[in-house]
């Protein structure tokens, strides 16, 4: 639908808009915003691997476009406290340069920091708290930040002024005119930017594709605290590590029905900590017990709030499930809730979760259920709304799948901007931007995906990746031939292991014919020894013992063959 306006390469000094990140898939968020040699990074965060990337802790934005120009970075803003928008910061920030100015709001600085403390190796942040209406200057670009709602506090969107026009980044929002333990949406406050007059509005697209209008944080409450009328026993309650809203919500619920409540799951309690000491969370005296003190009140007067509502292996509520949590196993009187929707990919493991919480006869509750979890992005009506607030010239959906881009570039068309100001792009492509056009360079940036792996970041590539798929579906087959130089003759038989691929004690024919068709191949590939091409050798073996146990067992296992020369 939309069109693709190519630019030849940038030369003057428009804006250039560069997503490493965020566009075309859902985490990741990293945006560059430059002007002549002057660069604004707003978000740096990371994303869950997919599930052919066995072995990878998560995935972040590739910054090579940044070598060589860190000096012309003026400053990095952050719109929220969501890992997908600030989890990359450890190993992004740091290659900037030392004491490069980051800004964010309360929550997230205070998360920000706390995650910097397993990083201890690395320089201090020069970090910048800000507010509701603070504004900064860096270099030529001028940002005021306002407050949004979504589903994490302090979350901010952000007014950019620049020498060609006005910008609006939206951050992560919904619309929600009666939150609970939030301020409403500031729709007066919205109508006074847009008024200023917006050149481009780039708008979260995650709820493009769901018609109407999000759920509102009241309604949630009003059918948990329905849960919690009718529990007899304990209730644990699964949500997102950082959603602290829905955490309130439930301690409130909790002290209303006499029950102390207990915090599980690293990523909720260091939250739970940070928001408490800001007065993002709220508790009477008493009321916050540690896990281990569960079993020290009637289960009628006991809530756990805990992770693992996505179904992840070593989450609190698997472990609940698993009987392998130190102070909880379950018993019938037990109510579950599940007070997130679930990621998209993770429901498999969610459904296996649910299903092993029933098979223990306790109460589950989930979205499908019964409303009991709102989604912090704006669905269509809210995204129309947003346009007709901010009235920009051009329109650049960000945040999500290349679907929600272009549904959400579909309502922008229907709501009045023309086609030609509209533009949709993946991660890397370059938006070209002046007061008469937006287009789209011809070359785009690097923007491949840098996996992390443990203490290792970038070394994980497609090669590794593909190997490790290669073992995980069909195993490893290791051949161990021992040759005389000499001769070139295998002396005895060769050893073989295999890993994932067949049983040895319940293969014996299969590896007897390997054994000698691995003689074969090598005696014929070393000749009559002398000057061998060992190399040569071991992709004779790899080669035609792959394609003889594909032929058996229509299965390709990664081939190791070592050879031993004596």
């Amino acid at each position: 639908m939309m069109r693709k306006n190519i630019v030849e390469d940038h030369t003057g000094p428009n804006m250039r808009i560069i997503p490493l990140g965020g566009l075309g898939e859902v985490g990741r968020n990293m945006m560059c915003i430059e002007y002549e040699k002057a660069i604004l990074i707003v978000d740096v965060g990371f994303r869950m691997p997919e599930e052919s990337m066995p072995g990878v802790d998560y995935i972040i934005p590739n910054a090579s476009y940044l070598k060589g120009r860190e000096k012309n970075v003026a400053g990095v803003v952050f719109t929220h406290g969501h890992y997908d928008h600030i989890g990359a910061v450890p190993y992004i920030v740091e290659k900037l340069g030392h004491g490069v100015p980051l800004f964010a709001s309360g929550l997230t600085a205070g998360i920000i920091l706390k995650r910097q403390e397993d990083f201890s190796y690395l320089p201090k942040l020069n970090l910048t708290r800000i507010s509701d209406g603070s504004k900064i200057k860096l270099g030529p670009f001028s940002v005021e930040f306002f407050k949004q709602n979504h589903n994490i506090s302090d979350n901010m969107g952000l007014f950019i002024q620049t020498p060609i026009g006005n910008l609006i980044h939206t951050s992560d929002f919904k619309f929600d005119d009666d939150p609970v333990y939030d301020t409403p949406t500031n729709f007066q406050r919205l109508k006074e930017i847009g008024s200023r007059g917006i050149l481009l509005l780039m708008s979260d697209s995650t709820g493009a594709e769901e018609k109407g209008h999000s759920l509102s944080e009241r309604k949630i409450i009003e059918n948990l605290e329905e849960i919690f009328k009718q529990s007899k026993g304990r209730i644990i309650a699964a949500t997102f590590g950082s959603l602290i809203n829905r955490i309130q919500q439930v301690i409130a619920l909790s002290e209303k029905y006499g029950r102390k409540v207990a915090v599980d799951g690293y990523s909720m309690r260091t939250n739970v900590e940070i928001c408490k000491k800001l007065g993002h969370i709220k508790s009477e005296k008493g009321t916050l017990i540690k896990p281990n003190q569960i079993q020290n009140f009637p289960d009628h007067k006991v809530t756990l709030i805990c992770t693992g509502a996505q179904g992840e292996g070593q989450a609190v509520l698997m472990r609940i499930a698993n009987g392998e949590h130190k102070f909880v196993r379950l018993k019938k009187q037990d109510t579950v809730i599940f007070s997130s929707s679930v990621v998209p990919g993770n429901e498999r493991t969610v459904q296996v979760l649910k299903d092993e919480l029933y098979r223990q006869q306790v109460r589950v509750w989930h979205y499908k259920m019964m409303d009991i979890h709102a989604g912090g992005h704006g669905q269509q009506d809210e995204l129309k709304e947003m346009m007709s607030i901010m009235k920009p010239k051009f329109f650049l959906p960000i945040h999500g799948q290349y679907s929600m881009l272009v549904n959400h570039a579909i309502l922008a068309a229907e709501s009045g901007i023309p086609e030609k100001n509209i533009a949709v792009v993946e991660n890397g492509q370059v938006i070209d931007l002046t007061q008469n056009k937006i287009a789209i360079e011809s070359k785009p940036v690097e923007a491949s995906y840098i996996m992390v792996d443990g203490l290792g970041v970038g070394d994980v590539g497609e090669v590794v990746l593909r190997d490790r798929q290669t073992l995980s579906k069909d195993g490893m087959f290791v051949v161990v031939a021992i040759i005389d130089r000499k001769t070139g003759k295998v002396k005895g038989s060769p050893d073989i292991i295999s890993r994932g691929f067949v049983y040895l004690k319940e293969s014996k024919l299969l590896l007897r014919d390997t054994r000698r068709r691995v003689i074969d191949i090598v005696e014929k590939s070393t000749g009559s020894g002398g000057a061998v091409n060992w190399s040569y050798v071991k992709d004779n073996v790899r080669n035609y013992i792959g394609d003889f146990l594909y032929a058996k067992t229509q299965r390709r296992p990664m081939i190791l063959p070592v050879i031993i020369e004596v």
